[in-house]
């Protein structure tokens, strides 16, 4: 069964990297880098201090670094030291049929993918914080995430499984720490 899905994995992986074109390429290498994110963060620290106040603020970013911290050292301690799942661009097999448009590999494990992880856990608990007050950017958070998690299977550098396994942890992490924040440390909007 399990060999079954990484052939089924396999072959979606390269179905989707292979559709790839040159022209498109520089976009989902931009999408998947992380320094060109560095201005969307800011912004949404920005917006965590003009609607809570300073209190709220001070818990709600020490809970955006618990959950970074959670979701990329999670991602690799949990999940690729354990499973040890080569990334398809580590595959001999592939080798000759891979689209690896970065140039580069990564790591030699793939599973689960710490791109996917760190922003579906933050979309979601910085979608689930905002969700009230500006219900159209969880679904932003949300798609923002699918594009840079989508971006690692177009450079050739992990697996649908990959993604779906990063995602689905990050968004338990994102989850799990804004429902602990909720619960025990009340939030406090400066403005309604």
């Amino acid at each position: 069964m399990l060999d079954q899905l990484m052939q089924w994995d396999e072959e979606l992986f390269l179905s989707l990297n292979q559709m790839g074109q040159a022209f498109w390429d520089p976009f989902w290498l931009r999408m998947s880098e992380v320094f060109i994110w560095i201005p969307l963060y800011i912004a949404l620290l920005v917006l965590v201090f003009w609607i809570f106040k300073w209190r709220s603020s001070f818990w709600i970013v020490l809970f955006l670094i618990l959950n970074v911290l959670a979701t990329d050292q999670g991602s690799v301690q949990l999940f690729k030291e354990q499973f040890k799942r080569p990334r398809p661009c580590h595959e001999e097999h592939l080798q000759t049929e891979i689209r690896l448009v970065k140039g580069s590999c990564g790591g030699a494990y793939g599973f689960i993918s710490s791109h996917a992880s760190n922003t579906f856990g933050l979309a979601f608990f910085l979608g689930l914080l905002f969700r009230r007050r500006f219900p159209w950017l969880y679904y932003s958070l949300l798609f923002w995430a699918a594009l840079v998690a989508y971006s690692r299977i177009y450079l050739g550098v992990h697996y649908p499984g990959d993604i779906l396994a990063g995602a689905l942890f990050g968004a338990l992490c994102g989850t799990g720490l804004y429902l602990i924040l909720d619960r025990w440390f009340p939030i406090e909007q400066r403005r309604s």
